[in-house]
């Protein structure tokens, strides 16, 4: 069988481009987020076909090791819409794929106390889904005000720009 070429009127795809699924905004708010990595995620069934729909929710999910894997809870996929009756489990438990010597360095990190492994983005690269994670410390209520001053502060510094370069 041969490729089809691009026509020159056609623009050409690029299998690198990362396209976004979904993100979750609450962990930004609710975490401080100390390191970030990449994971495949094992998924069956239309759940692809449902993620390449947008249909997919991050947020209360989170990760766990159980015995020598790392899961993922709490994800929310719809069922696809023009799927049959055998639709897996929107809230399913699914295993996050890693290699292992980088399970073994998040799980010697997750084991200090008070972090945990929170999804922050899902995303398609070259046509695979991966997800996210962040190794996060839970903020209390004093941190988020801070953050919020933060973000007041900031909004006037750069409204005092503006109106600056304007006269």
């Amino acid at each position: 069988m041969s490729k089809k070429r691009p026509s020159k009127n056609e623009p050409e795809k690029e299998n690198t481009a990362e396209s976004v699924i979904t993100t979750n905004r609450e962990a930004g708010r609710d975490y401080f987020i100390i390191e970030s990595i990449e994971a495949g995620i094992m998924l069956v069934g239309c759940e692809v076909k449902s993620l390449r729909e947008g249909g997919a929710n991050l947020s209360g999910a989170f990760a766990r090791f159980d015995k020598e894997e790392l899961y993922l809870y709490s994800l929310h996929i719809s069922p696809y819409t023009m799927g049959n009756r055998e639709n897996p489990d929107p809230l399913r438990v699914r295993k996050l794929l890693l290699h292992r010597n980088q399970l073994e360095k998040l799980r010697a990190r997750v084991q200090e106390k008070g972090l945990t492994l929170v999804p922050l983005k899902m995303y398609f690269t070259r046509g695979i889904a991966k997800i996210h994670l962040g190794l996060c410390r839970g903020k209390v209520h004093g941190d988020r005000r801070q953050d919020v001053k933060k973000k007041d502060i900031h909004r006037e510094i750069d409204r005092a720009m503006k109106s600056r370069n304007r006269k």
